[in-house]
């Protein structure tokens, strides 16, 4: 239990970061039918345990609740562990916390409950990692040569560039609203750099994958809760109709 609280107590540390860094800029919109699409989730379950558990750990999180996705003991073994052996394992790496603040000068966050996070004012925590995921563009002055329109400064790199493709960041140079002697240099758009193996529509397909396995990961009863929710309320809808027209009759010969 210490190691949840201080794993999300980190987490939320980075969280602050980016939504300062952010500039309060509003978050792409992510396409949340995803969220009920079996194949969906099972095609984020690949892209987050081949690019993203590299580093990021889920420590919260077994193999074998993949189960709810559709994925048998069986599929999970043959598909999506290369770091265990045993099915029941946490989704844990190897990667020493060390070396991870030494190459990219700062630990990953575990993921577990990532989505879940970094919601706020510019939109769910599943729209702030659609837009993150979708916006590392080329920068020569960062360590990792790369930088993000949602995180700008991010240390982590582009682990999904050969599917995207690189980009650069447009600027141009505006008037200050506040003070038309000033100018202010803004991002006003990407352009394509090299292509990828996907074209755009297929990444942020993907990434619409990746991204609702990790609200997913967050909660994997939220649909069972929302269902025992719509039960409860339903039940709650007939016994009230039966105690008023019960109370009706108790009543009925007071005057």
């Amino acid at each position: 239990m210490k190691k949840f609280i201080a794993g999300l107590a980190a987490t939320l540390c980075l969280v602050s970061g980016a939504m300062a860094n952010s500039g309060g800029a509003p978050w792409d919109k992510f396409p949340t039918e995803k969220m009920t699409d079996v194949s969906s989730l099972q095609n984020g379950a690949k892209l987050f345990v081949n690019y993203c558990l590299n580093c990021h750990s889920a420590a919260y999180m077994r193999y074998n609740r993949m189960r709810d996705i559709g994925l048998t003991e069986e599929q999970i073994k043959q598909n999506l562990m290369f770091a265990t052996e045993k099915v029941g394992d946490t989704m844990k790496v190897s990667l020493d916390p060390k070396e991870a603040k030494a190459f990219f000068g700062g630990v990953p966050p575990d993921l577990t409950v990532i989505a879940r996070s970094r919601a706020g004012s510019q939109g769910t925590g599943a729209d702030y990692l659609y837009t993150y995921l979708r916006g590392f563009y080329r920068d020569d002055t960062r360590p990792t040569g790369w930088n993000n329109t949602a995180f700008p400064g991010v240390g982590m790199p582009h682990v999904l560039w050969e599917l995207q493709g690189q980009q650069a960041a447009v600027f141009e140079e505006v008037k200050d609203a506040h003070d038309p002697a000033k100018t202010e240099h803004r991002m006003t758009g990407m352009t394509a750099l090299t292509k990828g193996t996907m074209t755009t529509q297929e990444y942020n397909s993907a990434i619409g994958d990746l991204v609702a396995y990790l609200q997913w990961m967050g909660e994997p009863a939220q649909h069972q809760r929302y269902r025992l929710g719509v039960v409860v309320i339903l039940f709650l809808g007939v016994f009230m109709v039966i105690a008023w027209r019960l109370n009706a009759s108790f009543w009925k010969d007071v005057k």
